[in-house]
C-alpha cells in the first residue's frame, strides 16, 4: 500500500489554480480576524477546494492507462537535414482532458523545449508533429515521452512516463537522394538554380537501330540499314557504362571547419553519397577512399544494388583526424586499387597557396593516370567579411587581409587548371549541386 501511495504520490503534481485556490483560503482565514461578518465563509470555501481536489484525484487515477502514447520515427535519420518526429496520443478517459507533453530528444540538441500543450476529447486520437535536424553522425539516445494529463477542474496534473527509449542512428545525408536522382535523369539541375548542361556532341556507345523521325540528327543515319528497310534509319547512341568514379574524402584537420552545425567533412560525406548515387543510376561504378595521415577505408568501385547502402554504412562514423593528409600514401593506394582510367573527386580544403603547392606534385601524378576533380571550399566568413564595409583602421585591416585570402584561393584554381587538373572552389552549401552538375557534365563532354 506504501509502495502504491509512493508511485501515485510521485506522479502527482499540483497546479498553479490549485496554489492560487490554497492561497485564498489562507487570505479569507486573515481576514476574518478583521471582518467578523465574514462568519463561516472560510472554512466552507476550504472544505469545498479539498474536495475538488479529492475529487480531481480520484478521476484522474481511477484508470490506469487513461492515456496512450508512441513515439513515430524512421529507422535511421539523416545528417543535415529536418526529419520528422511524430507523436501519437489517444485519450482513454471518460471525458475531456488537457494534456502537457514532453519529449526527451537525445542530449545532442541541446534542446529543453520540445514541449507541446493540447486538449484531447474522449476517445479523441491526435498526433503531434515535428522536425529534429542532427548536425554529427552517430547514435542518437531519445528518452521517455512524459505526458502531464489534467482534468477541467486542473488543480492537479497526473503524470504518465512512456518508454520511449529508442537509439537511432544518424546516417550522411539520404532524405534528398530523390531528387537528385530526377535531376540526373533530365541531365540537369535547374531546379536547385544551376545552369542547364549544354551536351557537346554525342556518346560514342552504340545502342539501336531505330526508324528515322522528325528532329533524328541526319548524321547518324545508318544507309546500310536504309537500304534495307528502303526507310530512313538512324543509330541511336548513349552514355558511355561502366565508368569508375572514386570518391577520395579528406579527413584530416583541414576538414574540421564548421559551417551552419555541420564540418565541411560532413558536407563532403554527403555530397559523396548523392555523387554515388547518381552515378549508379548513370550506370557508372562508385567507390570510395578515405584518407587522413594514413590510409582509411577503401571501397572498391561496383555497380551492385548494395553499393550504396555499402558506402553509407562505412561512412556513417567517420571522423576527423588531428593530423595532415598523406598525399604519397594516397596515391600509390590509386595507383594498387584503381587499375582503369577514372574520375577521382578529391574533397579536400586549402586555406593558403602553400598549402596547394605542398600536394601539387602528388595531384599531378594522379592527373596522369586519371581524370582528377578538386574540390575544396570557400570560407563563406571572409566572403561576408570582405563584403562589408569598413568603418575603421581595424575593419580596413580586417577587410584588406580576407580579400587577400580570397584572392588566394582564386589563385588556387588558377594553378590547378594551369596543371590540368579540374576544380571546384563551392561555399559548402552547395557542394553537392556543384559536385554533381560537374559529373554530367563530363559525362555529357565525354570525358570520362
Amino acid at each position: 500500500m506504501k509502495n502504491i501511495f509512493q508511485q501515485y504520490y510521485k506522479n502527482l503534481f499540483l497546479s498553479n489554480r490549485l496554489f492560487a485556490a490554497l492561497a485564498t483560503c489562507v487570505l479569507l482565514f486573515i481576514l476574518k480576524f478583521f471582518f467578523n461578518w465574514l462568519g463561516e465563509i472560510p472554512e466552507i470555501f476550504t472544505g469545498v477546494v479539498f474536495i475538488l481536489l479529492i475529487l480531481n484525484i480520484v478521476i484522474l487515477y481511477r484508470i490506469n492507462n487513461g492515456i496512450e502514447a508512441s513515439r513515430l520515427t524512421s529507422k535511421r535519420l539523416s545528417n543535415g537535414d529536418e526529419n520528422p518526429i511524430q507523436i501519437e496520443l489517444k485519450n482513454k478517459y471518460g471525458f475531456g482532458v488537457n494534456l502537457r507533453v514532453i519529449d526527451e530528444v537525445p542530449f545532442q540538441f541541446q534542446l529543453r523545449d520540445k514541449d507541446f500543450r493540447l486538449s484531447l476529447k474522449s476517445g479523441d486520437i491526435k498526433s503531434i508533429h515535428y522536425n529534429l535536424r542532427p548536425t554529427k553522425r552517430g547514435e542518437y539516445d531519445f528518452g521517455f515521452i512524459r505526458v502531464y494529463v489534467s482534468s477541467a477542474l486542473g488543480l492537479v496534473s497526473r503524470r504518465f512516463n512512456f518508454d520511449g527509449s529508442k537509439i537511432l542512428p544518424v546516417y550522411p545525408s539520404f532524405i534528398n537522394l530523390g531528387q537528385y536522382e530526377l535531376m540526373a535523369a533530365s541531365n540537369h539541375l535547374t531546379e536547385f538554380g544551376v545552369k542547364k548542361i549544354r551536351k557537346i556532341g554525342q556518346s560514342t556507345a552504340f545502342d539501336q537501330i531505330k526508324n528515322y523521325v522528325g528532329g533524328d540528327d541526319i548524321r547518324t543515319i545508318n544507309w546500310k540499314a536504309t537500304a534495307r528497310k528502303n526507310s530512313l534509319m538512324v543509330n541511336t547512341y548513349t552514355d558511355e557504362r561502366s565508368q569508375n568514379i572514386y570518391c577520395i574524402i579528406d579527413k584530416s584537420r583541414v576538414m574540421r571547419m564548421p559551417f551552419e552545425g555541420l564540418s565541411l567533412l560532413d558536407y563532403a560525406i554527403n555530397a559523396t553519397v548523392a555523387l554515388s548515387k547518381v552515378a549508379m543510376l548513370k550506370q557508372d561504378k562508385a567507390g570510395i577512399i578515405t584518407l587522413s595521415e594514413t590510409i582509411g577505408t577503401i571501397v572498391p568501385a561496383e555497380r551492385k544494388s548494395t553499393q550504396l547502402s555499402h558506402i553509407m554504412q562505412v561512412l556513417y562514423k567517420e571522423k576527423t583526424r588531428y593530423l595532415e593528409s598523406n598525399m604519397e600514401a594516397l596515391y600509390s593506394t590509386i595507383r594498387s586499387v584503381i587499375k582503369q582510367r577514372s574520375l577521382v573527386v578529391f574533397f579536400t580544403n586549402f586555406e593558403s597557396l602553400s598549402a596547394l603547392q605542398r600536394q601539387m606534385p602528388y595531384l599531378k601524378r594522379v592527373a596522369k593516370y586519371h581524370l582528377l576533380l578538386v574540390v575544396f571550399f570557400e570560407n563563406t566568413e571572409l566572403k561576408s567579411l570582405s563584403n562589408k564595409p569598413a568603418k575603421d583602421i581595424e575593419g580596413i585591416y580586417h577587410k584588406t587581409i580576407a580579400e587577400k585570402f580570397i584572392y588566394e584561393k582564386k589563385l588556387m584554381v588558377k594553378e590547378l587548371n594551369r596543371c590540368g587538373i579540374l576544380s571546384i572552389l563551392t561555399p559548402p552549401q552547395k557542394l553537392t549541386i556543384s559536385v554533381i552538375n560537374q559529373y554530367l557534365a563530363l559525362k555529357a563532354q565525354q570525358k570520362i
